[in-house]
């Protein structure tokens, strides 16, 4: 059927329509926000490379879950900013630290929201990367020890996910035995299958304070120009138990999203990184670009291509304007 019989523009005619022709939507329920928290008293600490963004104490941070509940966003992941950092990580699977003291804050605030940690060392290591040092070599299996414990403490103060993101081979087998052993098998793991040794963490590394202080990540996380790698990736953290398996960064990386979903059919999560947030809001602030416009087509961009999850620092805006 062909012009002039068939007429692409005939269901593109009025508003309605176009609503009804609709092949992707975004709803709050797809949102996932981030939150920095930081221990000392009464800090809130603006994210220059992030703007609308801060570092938060825990008493600051229960406003903005209140506020997070009023706008239906059904979930949250933590990021822990801690007091002190050492070659154990220590900090990470404290009790009271300071990821573990929010859990537990947050869940006495609004039990019904869903509460996803990071699982990762390098915001707790006094060297910035995300595994055990030892000879100037990142080791794989010491560091799947001290993930395995960091996780189980996150489960203890009442976190409901937890998200290794830390790209250590056989992390999620380690953190799935871990959970099950302490009598937490219905806790959730949120694996980051693909994450991308990406120059869009820029921004991130500013608000976590965690930039490597040697060398850099390339020789645990993924190489940019790799998408069946990605889709190994993700297959190998499902048979060690993953329930949700994740692509990260997820603008640069649209075609990974849509062959990881493909190929696994498994809950898929992207994470709309930190420096894919600053680049659109350094242009709006330019007026280069129109924010709200360019955010729900690129969020509708990642859930066209498969994410069922989006991990987005504009989630509250989104919230709103949806």
């Amino acid at each position: 059927m062909y012009f002039p019989t068939y007429r692409m523009r005939r269901m593109r005619r009025t508003p309605t329509l176009r609503r009804m022709m609709r092949e992707t939507a975004l709803s709050p329920d797809d949102l996932i926000y981030p939150l920095f928290v930081s221990h000392g008293e009464n800090v809130k600490r603006p994210i220059a490379s992030m703007p609308g963004c801060e570092q938060l104490s825990i008493g600051n941070l229960l406003p903005e879950v209140r506020e997070i509940q009023r706008l239906g966003i059904p979930a949250v992941l933590l990021f822990g900013i801690p007091s002190h950092k050492d070659s154990a990580a220590s900090s990470a699977y404290d009790a009271e630290g300071v990821v573990q003291l929010a859990v537990r804050a947050i869940k006495d605030e609004a039990p019904d929201l869903v509460v996803i940690t990071d699982v990762c060392l390098c915001e707790y290591m006094d060297h910035g990367h995300c595994g055990v040092v030892q000879d100037g070599e990142i080791v794989n299996d010491m560091t799947l020890e001290l993930l395995a414990k960091m996780a189980v403490s996150h489960a203890e103060a009442g976190a409901d996910i937890v998200a290794p993101s830390d790209m250590m081979d056989g992390r999620v087998a380690a953190i799935r035995a871990a959970l099950d052993d302490d009598g937490f098998s219905d806790s959730v793991i949120m694996a980051y299958s693909a994450k991308f040794a990406s120059a869009f963490y820029g921004p991130f590394r500013d608000a976590a304070e965690s930039p490597p202080m040697f060398g850099d990540r390339k020789s645990y996380q993924m190489d940019p120009a790799n998408g069946e790698e990605a889709v190994r990736e993700a297959l190998l953290d499902i048979e060690e138990g993953a329930d949700i398996v994740m692509v990260k960064p997820a603008l640069a990386y649209l075609d990974v999203v849509k062959m990881v979903k493909q190929e696994t059919k498994f809950p898929l999560a992207a994470y709309n990184v930190s420096g894919e947030y600053a680049m659109i809001k350094a242009a709006a602030a330019k007026g280069w670009l129109d924010e709200r416009a360019c955010v729900m087509e690129a969020l509708l961009s990642i859930k066209r291509a498969g994410a069922d999850l989006i991990i987005s620092y504009w989630t509250k805006d989104l919230a709103g304007w949806l």
